[in-house]
């Protein structure tokens, strides 16, 4: 095979050269923007416009007999669906990137992604770790009376929120079945939570035709004082009113709402794409609710056991005073100490249960 030999240039061939790509890239740091994605879908992305580029795109003139071309204006807070470079990571609603915008066509292509304070992620249900939402502050953690509230799956969120660098935040939903049977258990619950230190909001919000019922929006005026200019991500069990809440929140949202399950006591599903709703539409910074296809189990086996006992913040610190350096935490695991500190009245026994499973499904993958 003959050997193809690389041609040398001369230094004013080198100069063009540098010239004509310095050139090239200032007309495209020219027509870049900032902007935020507001959902996802596959391939496409919505981004909403929060800048103007340096060189706004003119429509260009044609002959009066000329039928008009297709021309998408450019203007803040106008929402473009975009393509994104191949080699940016998976991208989430909330995520600040910068990107151009074609008007000839009506659609944008993102450039770069601006660094993230945080980033949610779950597996997919082929196992590969998906982002659910970039640049949260606060994770809504949702439970209620009806269906029964599941600790495992509060203690999963909990965990979630320590390796994402997210405020959790626990909302009781639903304040007016408290009276019913589940309603002693809940109080509990959610007393054992504040014991450790994490905050909690009381709210009443379920049915949706309800929901303009001053009467029925119980807690509201609190819950808006803790997201006021947050980023927010709402989960918790399918029923709990997720939707309702942000219906109450947001009522332009529109979010579908359906009945809990007469037969299995559960909720159905009713959000389908994460999308970023603001609180307001004209100025992102003001903050707002990611909504997110509900879930009733939320797959952490991309952490590390030892990153999930991280998560339950009272007993992190026992497990150094185990006997053993791999204890394991199980009931008959021997000189362990987060079981004496159970025997001794200092931790719940169920926290230590739910550690065990959490640390087992981390320790187990999936495939």
């Amino acid at each position: 095979m003959a050997l193809i030999r690389q041609r040398k240039l001369t230094k004013q061939q080198i100069r063009r050269i540098d010239k004509q790509q310095l050139a090239s890239q200032d007309s495209i740091d020219e027509s870049l923007m900032d902007g935020v994605v507001m959902a996802h879908y596959g391939k496409q992305l919505e981004v909403q416009v929060t800048s103007l580029p340096a060189v706004i795109p003119m429509q260009p003139e044609f002959a009066p007999d000329d039928p008009e071309p297709f021309w998408q204006t450019l203007a803040l807070g106008d929402i473009w669906r975009c393509h994104v470079r191949t080699n940016l990571p998976m991208l989430a609603a909330g995520d600040q990137v910068r990107w151009n915008a074609d008007s000839n066509t009506g659609f944008g292509r993102i450039e770069s992604v601006k660094p993230r304070t945080s980033l949610i992620s779950r597996p997919d249900r082929y196992h590969k770790l998906k982002p659910v939402a970039a640049n949260v502050d606060i994770l809504a953690i949702v439970f209620a009376p009806l269906p029964a509230a599941a600790p495992t799956l509060i203690d999963r969120y909990l965990v979630v929120c320590h390796h994402a660098g997210v405020k959790p935040l626990l909302v009781l939903n639903k304040t007016d079945l408290l009276a019913q049977e589940n309603g002693v258990d809940t109080n509990e619950l959610l007393a054992q939570y504040a014991a450790l230190g994490y905050e909690s909001v009381l709210t009443s919000v379920d049915c949706p035709e309800n929901i303009a019922d001053s009467d029925e929006q119980e807690g509201l005026d609190e819950l808006k004082r803790y997201i006021d200019k947050k980023l927010v991500i709402f989960a918790g069990q399918s029923g709990v009113g997720k939707s309702s809440l942000i219906n109450a929140l947001l009522p332009a949202s529109g979010q579908s709402v359906n009945i809990i399950s007469e037969n299995s006591k559960l909720g159905q599903h009713t959000t389908t794409t994460s999308r970023l709703l603001p609180f307001n539409p004209a100025d992102l910074t003001q903050g707002g609710i990611v909504d997110t296809p509900g879930i009733r189990e939320y797959g952490i086996w991309h952490l590390t056991p030892d990153d999930i006992i991280s998560g339950f913040v009272e007993l992190a610190p026992l497990a150094g005073d185990c006997q053993f350096r791999d204890c394991r935490h199980t009931h008959n695991s021997k000189g362990c100490a987060l079981w004496q500190a159970v025997a001794d009245g200092e931790v719940l026994q169920r926290r230590v249960e739910n550690l065990v499973i959490l640390r087992e499904e981390a320790d187990t993958k999936p495939y």
